[in-house]
């Protein structure tokens, strides 16, 4: 069983790990066996850290997912420094927040390019190099809001309900070819974005009512589920949108 879920002789790259549910679930992947990229704006020195203390490999590449321009070169890099890239962990996003009758084109174009527009482009980048290796798997960080419309979040909604849907289609497509395709839906996670929310007195409140398991989640709440999808105990899941979320759609 334990084969079933190891990630011996693997290569992942997570973009956005430098904190949160990125830096948690890249970790998690080297405790199963990885070795692990990292894509993103900022430095992630306590994800080198708890990468390297778990004996495994750790690239380190900057940059910048508000446009395609390093989506190649991100590939590039990563399969120079292993030799090859076996999992894409689809993490790196942004949220911006106004009621949408004020909201703006520019915060909507912002959201929409990071989390969804450049998301296709690198997994496509990152789909070609598992193709010439006979497979891999795909992990999209999704959101409640996948399946929920929120509030004053307009296009952070519809990137994650794109997602949600882009993650099918990819399945369709590439599961014969082995290459799964499949996401993580967080609940509400303690993280940067949201810390207005949990600042919020009235919302956090209204917001822990409504979660079965009585609290918001750790990021490293979602680790296990990340390497569940990219372990060999997911060969036969397709296309799946797993929540990771206290029971909150149950509700």
């Amino acid at each position: 069983m334990t084969k079933l879920f190891s990630l011996e002789g693997k290569t992942a790259l997570v973009t956005g790990a430098n904190t949160g549910i990125g830096q948690a679930i890249a970790i998690a992947l080297a405790e199963a066996g990885a070795d692990v990229a990292v894509a993103g704006r900022s430095e992630p020195t306590e994800t080198q850290k708890a990468i390297e203390a778990a004996g495994r490999k750790f690239l380190s590449i900057k940059a910048d997912f508000g446009s395609t321009e390093p989506v190649q070169r991100v590939v590039d890099e990563t399969v120079a420094a292993f030799g090859k890239l076996d999992i894409l962990v689809n993490n790196a996003g942004i949220i911006r927040r106004a009621d949408s009758i004020e909201f703006s084109e520019a915060d909507w174009d912002a959201v929409m390019d990071t989390n969804l527009k450049v998301v296709f482009f690198l997994t496509q980048a990152v789909a070609r190099q598992m193709l010439k290796q006979g497979g891999g798997k795909v992990i999209n960080i999704a959101s409640l809001l996948s399946y929920q419309g929120g509030i004053r979040v307009p296009s952070y909604t519809a990137s994650k309900s794109g997602l949600a849907g882009l993650t099918k289609i990819l399945a369709n497509e590439w599961a014969a070819k082995g290459i799964n395709v499949n996401a993580i839906a967080p609940g509400y996670v303690e993280t940067n974005n949201t810390e207005a929310l949990r600042a919020d007195a009235e919302r956090n409140a209204s917001i822990l009512a409504r979660i079965p398991a009585g609290r918001w989640s750790q990021a490293s709440d979602l680790g296990g589920a990340a390497v569940f999808l990219a372990a060999a105990a997911s060969d036969y899941v397709h296309g799946v949108t797993l929540p990771v979320d206290g029971g909150w759609l149950a509700r």
